[in-house]
């Protein structure tokens, strides 16, 4: 779980790397744009030609209108009296002018303000002198205003601060969600790293029945894939090891039993002969029987020697190619005169390739197994043989519809002290096993389809340069 925090801690710290120093540098660029466009853009001239402007219109106007007053006064300049009789018909800013108390004030009339007018009080009334200005002053002033209004509007605006908050708030966007979109696929790669890190310690410690589920397709679930297949391979090595231990330990007191069994069976045979040859009188029947007793007691004891001495034995092995399909067919052919009344269902793949194997001990596996099952399947029964390849090596299963196995029996099935059999020894599937470990194989109990037992036996492919040698005409093998 460490490594992956650290795996994470790694990949955020380069996603922080790579982006950061971009992402300010972009800002900073885009901000020192902005900064030199509005510093050109204008508005600053457009201020300053308004106000320029402004400074102008004041300085015209104050100009007009001391000309105005002082061609009043020189009687240059044409006037027109308003009456105080007449006030009801005023014009509105007479009106104001007379009520505001002032000696004199100056206006602006006709379209635009093209006219500059000089209200005078007198006793009379209002008199009005007026000159054209040729501008119209008033239409100016409302362009200035509104000129001044855009400007102060762009200013409150602040161009600057606005698309920085803008620009920042978009990067900032971005940038979070593709520190999101990390997260979310570092805690994907994370995640399964730290279950298969787990899963090796659970391995290293020592537990080998440890796997890690992954549903993924890339390249990480090829590696979680790896390990499991490490850990199946792993604890099937186990197994075999154990199972060789322990044949090494029954082999070693087998091969003792048989040697001190062996050598008080042939004197007890030979005296109890002895004794039926020698037999007169009335209980000579007697002795007869006795003496039948013993013999055959005998001879199942050396029957059981002999089994003994044969897993006691180290037979040599000599591995060649060997056609599977017909070593199988050939055992399977062999056990129906003997089990007349079952069905033997054969489904072996037509292009098989060859096998390593001892073509003895291949024989003796399945002899052994197919009449396991003939006998558990009964008169009536069925026995199913399928072969295929597994992981690299040819396999043939053996199912039988026999009453199956218990729970107590399934894990001590390849032991040699258990007999499921009347007349059986024991050792028959040990034998079998050893016999498929000593070919480069194993035997393996496996559910059966058919309800009863069911065991696979495994025995590696030959090399293509093997068979092509062993291919020569009237050879037994044939290339596939």
């Amino acid at each position: 779980m460490k490594g992956a925090r650290g795996l994470r801690s790694r990949l955020i710290l380069i996603y922080f790397t790579a982006t950061v120093p971009p992402l300010a540098l972009t800002l900073w660029t885009s901000v020192e744009l902005l900064n030199r466009s509005l510093d050109i853009s204008p508005i600053s001239e457009l201020d300053t030609t308004s106000k320029s402007l402004e400074r102008v219109g004041r300085e015209y106007y104050q100009l007009q209108r001391d000309n105005l007053k002082a061609d009043a006064r020189a009687g240059r300049a044409p006037a027109k009296i308003y009456a105080i009789k007449d006030r009801q018909v005023w014009p509105p800013a007479l009106v104001d002018f007379w009520e505001s108390g002032a000696p004199e004030a100056f206006e602006t009339s006709g379209e635009g303000g093209a006219r500059l007018e000089l209200l005078e009080r007198t006793a009379a009334g209002v008199r009005v002198y007026w000159r054209e200005l040729g501008a119209p002053l008033r239409s100016l002033s409302d362009e200035y205003a509104k000129a001044r209004a855009a400007i102060d509007s762009a200013r409150d605006r602040n161009l600057r601060r606005g698309f920085f908050y803008t620009l920042l708030a978009v990067c900032s966007g971005i940038w979070i969600a593709g520190f999101a979109a990390l997260a979310f696929f570092a805690h994907r790669v994370s995640s399964p790293i730290a279950k298969l890190t787990r899963g090796l310690g659970a391995v290293a410690a020592g537990d080998l029945a440890a796997r890690v589920e992954s549903d993924r397709n890339d390249e990480i679930g090829a590696a979680i894939a790896a390990f499991n297949d490490m850990a199946d391979q792993l604890e099937k090595s186990r197994e075999k090891l154990v199972q060789v231990t322990r044949l090494a330990s029954w082999q070693a007191l087998a091969r003792k039993t048989a040697h001190e069994v062996k050598n008080s069976l042939t004197p007890i045979r030979l005296t109890v002969e002895e004794i039926l040859a020698r037999q007169t009188g009335e209980d000579a029947e007697f002795l007869r029987q006795a003496a039948q007793i013993v013999i055959d007691e005998v001879n199942s004891l050396e029957r059981r020697v002999r089994a003994f001495s044969e897993l006691a034995s180290e037979p040599p092995v000599s591995l060649e190619p060997a056609d599977l399909n017909a070593v199988v067919e050939e055992r399977c052919s062999f056990l129906r005169s003997a089990h007349p009344d079952v069905v033997y269902n054969l489904e072996l793949a037509p292009e098989q390739p060859a096998v390593m194997a001892d073509p003895d001990l291949a024989k003796a596996v399945f002899t052994n197994l197919l009449e396991n099952a003939a006998e558990a399947a009964g008169p009536g029964g069925v026995v199913l043989v399928r072969a295929a390849q597994r992981r690299g090596a040819a396999a043939v299963e053996i199912h039988d519809s026999g009453p199956g196995l218990s729970p107590q029996a399934r894990a001590t099935i390849f032991e040699p002290t258990i007999s499921f059999k009347k007349g059986g020894m024991g050792i028959g599937l040990s034998i079998a096993r050893k016999s498929a470990l000593l070919c480069g194989g194993d035997v393996e109990l496996i559910d059966s389809e058919l309800g009863g037992a069911a065991f696979r036996v495994t025995l590696p492919l030959a090399p293509v340069e093997r068979v092509t040698e062993m291919a020569a005409p009237g050879g037994a093998v044939k290339a596939r």
